[in-house]
């Protein structure tokens, strides 16, 4: 749960407040990805999850912190952290490069929607933009990062490599392959893998 308490250790009152705080999270990203984060209001995202515009704002206090929830929810629900140190320990650089583009789809396919959110979102409110680019960043480090255990294989620049990375695993890519043409996300990770390993070590 958000702050790492458990719910062993919270009172039936705490309990209701955490259930209705994820139920509107998850009423947002709904709203959110149908009709955008800019568009969505506070009073949208209350309508949508059955409670009082005044709950959400007591719970959340601004729209940007429930991105931020919806946000820290789906890498807890990927294991995003703990899946990219099993890649890192991996023994040789082509496995960790096949194991950049699993991690990159186990993300993609716990939640597709929160990624297309993070990469279309668009706010004039500066501490909301500064919360996008964060968690723009923070994916694209750990992105350079599976890259980088890999360099002593790489047969172009580092810079390069990283970049390839970032365009072949872009959500745009990820949604025209699964999503329109109907891939599934296991075809997605295997042709990642394979072109990564091509065009990165050979």
């Amino acid at each position: 749960m958000q702050g790492g308490v458990k719910s062993g250790s919270l009172t039936y009152r705490q309990q209701q407040a955490e259930a209705t705080k994820v139920r509107i999270a998850e009423s947002a990203r709904e709203l959110f990805a149908t009709d955008g984060y800019g568009a969505t209001s506070m009073e949208a995202i209350a309508t949508q999850a059955g409670v009082a515009t005044r709950t959400v704002y007591a719970a959340f206090g601004a729209k940007r912190e429930i991105l931020n929830l919806i946000c820290e929810r789906w890498l807890e629900q990927a294991d995003a952290r703990g899946l990219a140190q099993d890649v890192l320990a991996r023994a040789d650089a082509i496995s960790r490069l096949r194991g950049a583009a699993h991690w990159l789809t186990v993300l993609y396919s716990t939640d597709f929607d929160v990624a297309r959110i993070l990469d279309s979102a668009v706010d004039e409110d500066a501490e909301t933009r500064a919360l996008l680019q964060g968690k723009l960043r923070g994916r694209n480090h750990v992105m350079d990062q599976l890259i980088t255990s890999a360099r002593d294989e790489l047969s172009i620049p580092l810079a390069d490599a990283r970049a390839i990375f970032r365009a072949l695993g872009a959500t745009g890519v990820y949604g025209e392959l699964v999503q329109t043409a109907g891939w599934t996300p296991q075809r997605f990770e295997t042709w990642l893998g394979n072109a990564l390993v091509t065009e990165l070590t050979t």
